[in-house]
């Protein structure tokens, strides 16, 4: 299946180091998709939304893939992630947490909650690269996600 448009690639994470890790992975596994950053819950939220700040986004389409932080201020990650499964907008969206987390209940709540996959960030950046890599192989080239109905 080829895509028309590339996969946006969202990423909820609060931590401003673990945001430029990240990206400086996304760009060691040579992955040319569009990668936008929020810093918690709510702007994942009006980002999704497009309000507050993210309204004059109207024109892009939504995300393909949102990698989401579960610790973050404001709202965490669950309640986003509550909050987008509820909303039949956004809701086919796959979410991939990407959290320092190892805990046994975060695991099955975000699963119950309906997250796509649950991934510990690594400690080492070669292991974030190699963590993008396969997300790219799986997620982008691999799986058929819904379309933008942009």
């Amino acid at each position: 299946m080829t895509n028309l448009k590339p996969i946006r690639i969202l990423v909820a994470d609060d931590d401003s180091d673990d945001r430029m890790l990240i990206g400086d992975a996304f760009e060691e596994a040579c992955l040319k998709n569009p990668v936008h950053f929020v810093e918690d819950g709510i702007e994942l939220l009006e980002y999704l939304k497009r309000e507050g700040k993210y309204a004059d986004v109207e024109g892009e389409y939504l995300p393909g893939i949102i990698l989401l932080d579960l610790n973050m201020p404001r709202m965490d990650g669950r309640t986003a992630l509550k909050e987008i499964r509820a909303d039949p907008a956004l809701r086919k969206i796959p979410i991939v947490v990407l959290t320092t987390s190892k805990s046994e209940e975060d695991i099955l709540r975000t699963y119950d909650l309906g997250v796509n996959s649950f991934i510990t960030k690594p400690v080492t950046f070669d292991g974030l690269v190699q963590v993008v890599q396969v997300l790219n192989q799986y997620w982008i080239e691999i799986v058929a996600l819904p379309g933008s109905e942009d």
